[in-house]
C-alpha cells in the first residue's frame, strides 16, 4: 500500500510542493507542484493533498511564512485526512522542520531540491523537528509574547526618562528607588505640565520615601530654568508610558480569560518560589496546561534547553553548554532562578549557597533552573502542589506571600476561595 509525504519549501508568495510514495523501491519519484501563498491557493493545496491521498506532510520554518500554511492545512486537510477509510495512526500528520537541519551543500539552494531533501531526510530521521502546540495553546503565546514585548518597550521608556533627566540635570533617580513609582510620577507629570519650583515639586512625594525635602529641592533644582523643549518631551514620554501601561492591563485581562479554565494550574505553579501569577501564564503558555506533550520531566529539561550539554568525542567530554532550546522558558527560568535564591530559608536558596562556591553564579544559577524546570514538569504533569521543604521558612513571610499572590489573581479576574484547611500532594 503507497504511503505518501509531501515536503513543501515555504516562500513569502509561493510554495514549492512535491509528493512522492515513500515505500517504493529504488530512487524517490517526485512530483512536482506550484502553488501560492493566498488562502485561496492555500484551500487548493489542502484538496490536492487529499486526492493525492497524502499521509503526512512537512515543511520548513522560514521566517513566519509557514504559519498561514500549517493553520489552513490543520483546518481544511488533517481532519478531513484523519476520517477517512484506511487513514492509518500517522495519518493528517504535519511536521514542522528547522531549516539548519535542512541545509543543503554549498551553493546547491532551490525551491524544488529543498522540498524533496525534506522528505528524504524526514524518512531517514535526520531532521530536527519543532514543537507547534495546538490553536489554542499558539493563541497563549501569542498574548502573553506580545505582553512580554510591551514590558521590555515600558524598560526601554524608562531609560529613556532617565537619560532626559540626566541630560537637564535632574537627579531625581539618585533619590527614589523606582523612577516610574507613585512619588516620581507625581513630580515628573508636574514638571512636565510647567512647575518651576522645586519647593512645590518636593511636596508631591511621599512621606515614606526615604529622601528629605532638602535633598528632593536639591536635585530638582533645574527645574528653575529649564527649557520648554525638555519639559514637551518629558510630557510624550509620559503619555506613552500611559498609553503601555493601559495595554499590558488589558493583555492581562485577555491572559486571564484565556487561562481562567486553568486556574488551578496558575495557582499551584504561582506557589513555587521565584515564580508568581505572571510567570505561571507564561510557563503555561509555552508548555501547556499539562505539559502532556513532554513524556518526562528530562524531555521537558531538554527541550527547554537547561540542562547540560553534550559535546563528546572519544569517550572525553568537551563541552558542557546547554543547548538554546526554547528562549521564552529560557529567559523566565532563568529570572524565577535568581528570584528563588533570593529567598529566605527555600531549599533553592540552600542548593545556591552549596554549589556557587564550586561553580560560580552562573552554572549555580543554572543548575537551579534545572531544578524548577523538572519540578514544573512534575506540578503540570501529575497535578501535584509545591511543599517547602526548606528549614527556615517562617509564617509570616508565607501568610505574607499567600496574600499578595490572592491579591495578584482577584486583580486579573480569578475567583479565589479561601479554606481553613487545605489539603495536598506534596510535590
Amino acid at each position: 500500500m503507497a504511503y505518501r509525504i509531501v515536503g513543501i519549501d515555504v516562500h513569502k508568495r509561493m510554495l514549492a510542493v512535491v509528493v512522492s510514495d515513500v515505500e517504493v523501491d529504488g530512487e524517490y519519484q517526485f512530483e512536482r507542484r506550484m502553488f501560492g501563498s493566498n488562502p485561496e491557493q492555500l484551500r487548493s493545496l489542502a484538496a490536492w493533498l487529499l486526492e493525492q491521498e497524502v499521509e503526512e506532510v512537512v515543511m520548513e520554518s522560514t521566517a513566519q511564512y509557514w504559519k498561514p500554511v500549517w493553520e489552513a492545512l490543520e483546518r481544511y486537510w488533517k481532519p478531513l485526512r484523519q476520517k477517512q477509510e484506511g487513514a492509518g495512526r500517522m495519518s493528517g500528520t504535519l511536521h514542522l522542520a528547522q531549516a539548519q537541519s535542512n541545509r543543503g551543500p554549498r551553493g546547491r539552494k532551490r525551491d524544488f531540491p529543498d522540498a524533496e531533501r525534506l522528505v528524504k531526510r524526514l524518512v531517514a530521521q535526520e531532521l530536527r523537528l519543532s514543537f507547534v502546540p495546538d490553536a489554542e495553546q499558539r493563541l497563549w503565546r501569542t498574548v502573553t509574547r506580545r505582553k512580554y514585548q510591551l514590558t521590555r518597550d515600558r524598560a526601554r521608556l524608562q531609560n529613556q526618562v532617565e537619560s532626559l533627566l540626566e541630560e537637564t540635570h535632574i537627579k531625581l533617580s539618585s533619590l527614589v528607588s523606582d523612577l516610574l513609582g507613585a512619588s516620581a510620577r507625581r513630580m515628573l507629570k508636574a514638571l512636565a505640565d510647567g512647575e518651576t519650583n522645586p519647593a512645590a515639586l518636593a511636596v508631591l512625594a511621599d512621606k515614606q520615601l526615604r529622601a528629605t525635602a532638602e535633598q528632593l529641592c536639591d536635585a530638582l533644582g533645574a527645574c528653575t530654568e529649564l527649557n520648554p523643549v525638555y519639559r514637551r518631551l518629558l510630557k510624550m514620554a509620559l503619555e506613552q508610558l500611559q498609553f503601555l501601561e493601559q495595554q499590558i492591563g488589558q493583555l492581562d485581562q485577555e491572559v486571564a480569560g484565556l487561562l481562567r479554565q486553568h486556574q488551578d494550574a496558575v495557582e499551584r505553579l504561582a506557589e513555587v518560589p521565584g515564580l508568581g501569577v505572571d510567570s505561571a501564564t507564561q510557563i503555561i503558555a509555552e508548555v501547556g496546561a499539562t505539559a502532556a506533550t513532554f513524556p518526562s520531566d528530562k524531555q521537558l529539561s531538554s527541550w527547554v534547553g537547561a540542562c547540560p550539554g553534550d559535546d563528546e568525542s572519544a569517550g572525553v567530554n568537551y563541552n558542557h553548554r546547554s543547548p538554546k532550546g526554547n528562549r521564552h522558558m529560557r529567559r523566565v527560568l532563568n529570572q524565577a532562578a535568581n528570584a528563588a535564591v533570593k529567598v529566605k530559608g527555600s531549599i533553592f536558596e540552600i542548593a545556591y549557597r552549596r554549589s556557587v562556591p564550586r561553580l560560580g553564579h552562573n552554572q549555580a544559577i543554572g543548575a537551579i533552573a534545572h531544578r524548577q524546570c523538572r519540578l514544573i514538569w512534575l506540578i503540570l504533569h501529575q497535578g501535584v502542589r509545591y511543599e517547602e521543604r526548606g528549614p527556615a521558612v517562617t509564617k509570616k513571610s508565607r501568610q505574607a506571600r499567600t496574600a499578595r499572590m490572592i491579591r495578584q489573581l482577584r486583580t486579573l479576574g480569578y475567583r479565589v476561595e479561601l479554606e481553613n484547611s487545605h489539603s495536598s500532594n506534596p510535590a
